[in-house]
């Protein structure tokens, strides 16, 4: 079933100090189906603070999104990283699973080393697996984008190793690697039994690999990437699953900017359900 969620990564930047008391009156402002909670490093000694003061908000949070830290320490693989990547993904896991949430995101790999030791990051992601599934939640993998190779065949080697495997789509991601056609393309007919479990929506302006623009997360229309062809190609390949949307929505004095959200919610809406 298709719903339209809201990344609370658009409304906590460090222009407002990431400070997670906003969502309190920002959240019933926005028109979606619920929230994908964007966890990040800097409230890992108040996590438990933070978590029991957003339940007490009552949102409705389905999608979790893993703090995207742990995907950079076990691709640096520096001794303790992998020990410890362990121990804050668990902690990811806690907080999720008491805010309600189904599904997880996760960076497998990032940083500077990024898929430079792929292998180590597919190995790891098997342990990351077993302690989603006690805290009954899916694990699914996002197409983070790659210094070496790309997301789309880093998804195939996954694959091959657990066939049941779960991915989250990002297509400012697929956009950057130029995959955003190849993953609607009939060699890749697969992603669409099964393994996509969810899609990232934002948009993006640069050419190919042009890092300089991934610190963008743009609103629908912002870029180049055509909507109306993305949509018919969910359409074509029967994709009927969650969406959240991931465009950056806070002014540069920290106050979100709650209209244009909701008029990019809306088109979203309009395009996907």
């Amino acid at each position: 079933m298709r719903e339209i969620f809201c990344s609370t990564g658009v409304l906590l930047t460090r222009q407002n100090n990431r400070d997670w008391r906003l969502l309190q009156k920002a959240a019933p402002k926005i028109p979606c189906g619920g929230f994908e909670f964007l966890m990040y490093d800097s409230w890992y000694p108040v996590w438990e603070q933070v978590a029991d003061e957003v339940f007490r908000m009552g949102l409705r949070i389905p999608v979790f999104h893993v703090e995207k830290g742990i995907g950079e320490r076990i691709s640096r693989g520096e001794e303790g990283d992998s020990e410890r990547a362990g121990e804050l993904f668990e902690i990811n896991c806690k907080m999720a699973r008491g805010l309600g949430a189904e599904k997880l995101v996760l960076h497998l790999w990032g940083g500077m080393a990024s898929d430079s030791h792929i292998e180590d990051n597919l190995r790891q992601y098997f342990r990351l697996k077993e302690t989603a599934e006690r805290y009954g939640l899916l694990l699914t993998v996002e197409n983070v984008v790659c210094n070496r190779e790309n997301p789309l065949a880093h998804w195939k080697e996954l694959a091959q190793a657990d066939p049941e495997a779960a991915f989250t789509l990002d297509v400012r991601f697929a956009s950057f690697h130029g995959q955003l056609d190849l993953v609607f393309s009939d060699a890749c007919r697969w992603l669409w039994e099964g393994p996509v479990q969810h899609v990232h929506i934002s948009d993006y302006r640069g050419g190919l690999t042009e890092w300089s623009q991934l610190k963008y997360c743009l609103h629908p229309g912002e870029g180049h990437i055509d909507y109306e062809k993305l949509a018919a190609d969910l359409n074509r390949v029967g994709y009927d699953n969650t969406f959240t949307l991931e465009s950056t929505s806070v002014l540069s004095g920290g106050a979100i900017d709650i209209e244009k959200l909701g008029e990019s919610l809306e088109k979203v809406r309009k395009l996907f359900m």
